[in-house]
């Protein structure tokens, strides 16, 4: 019984190494084909700086900072991008607070990491302060396998030195990247687990940095999940549809930002 026991132990070890190996080898070449796809690649219309509303309306500076989400790639037309559409929010107004002017631009550039946001932020406060900043990062940061408390310490040292500028800032988190079908299962499973450790991190890091944090992947992930039309033709970046849908779910915490602003400007 003995022996018995032993060979089935061995044979079962065997087994489980077998399949860690197996396993190992798939999420490799699951890598290498999601790496091998054929992605969207920025238009340079995208990057224009641009206004909305009239001009006569009380005018309100909107930058926003981070990689592809922040300058909308995967759309041809900059009304289709998140900024493009919380600019035309934002333009629209209340009856409350009536239209604004809003002056919208993007500092934003495709494939970026955490690491890169130094350079955004001097970039951003180069000439007119702006008013509100809105940032999307975290995505190239998981896929690329950085530590989520490194990313986040340095976009917490980015939040805070706009912060110390006077700007109010809102940080879109790391999106849910188990809704991305340029990834197989079980990889895709794999990616949306590190993405969520990265925007745990993420938001730890804005709040202590004093600003406002918009979990994209809790408040649209199960949207992106059931609708594969939030995803253009590459299965990675949002389609017009999924920046609005981001648009909508960042909206609220921008409007405070926005009023808060023009509080300030107000007291100033």
């Amino acid at each position: 019984m003995t022996g018995l026991t032993g060979r089935i132990g061995r044979a079962a070890a065997t087994t489980l190494f077998a399949s860690a190996v197996g396993g190992v080898a798939l999420l490799a070449g699951e890598a290498l084909a999601a790496k091998s796809r054929r992605y969207a690649k920025p238009t340079m219309g995208l990057a224009l700086r641009t206004s909305m509303g009239p001009s006569a309306a009380p005018p309100l500076r909107l930058v926003l900072l981070g990689d592809s989400a922040a300058i909308g790639v995967g759309v041809e037309w900059l009304s289709e991008t998140v900024g493009g559409q919380l600019a035309r929010l934002l333009a629209d107004g209340t009856p409350e607070t009536g239209r604004r002017h809003v002056l919208l631009s993007s500092v934003g550039v495709a494939g970026s990491r955490s690491t890169d946001l130094a350079t955004q932020v001097a970039r951003a406060l180069l000439g007119d302060r702006p008013d509100v900043a809105v940032v999307l990062i975290g995505a190239h940061d998981t896929t690329a396998l950085r530590g989520p408390e490194e990313s986040a310490r340095y976009l917490g040292e980015a939040v805070r030195r706009l912060r110390d500028a006077g700007v109010q800032v809102v940080v879109g988190t790391c999106p849910d990247l188990g809704a991305v079908r340029s990834i197989a299962q079980p990889l895709r499973q794999v990616t949306a687990w590190l993405g969520r450790r990265m925007s745990r991190a993420q938001a730890a890091a804005v709040t202590e940095a004093g600003g406002v944090v918009v979990d994209l992947a809790g408040e649209t992930g199960a949207v992106f999940r059931a609708d594969a039309g939030t995803l253009c033709y590459d299965g990675f970046h949002p389609s017009a549809d999924g920046y609005r849908v981001w648009a909508h779910a960042l909206y609220p915490a921008v409007f405070d930002a926005a009023q808060a602003a023009g509080n300030r400007s107000i007291q100033e």
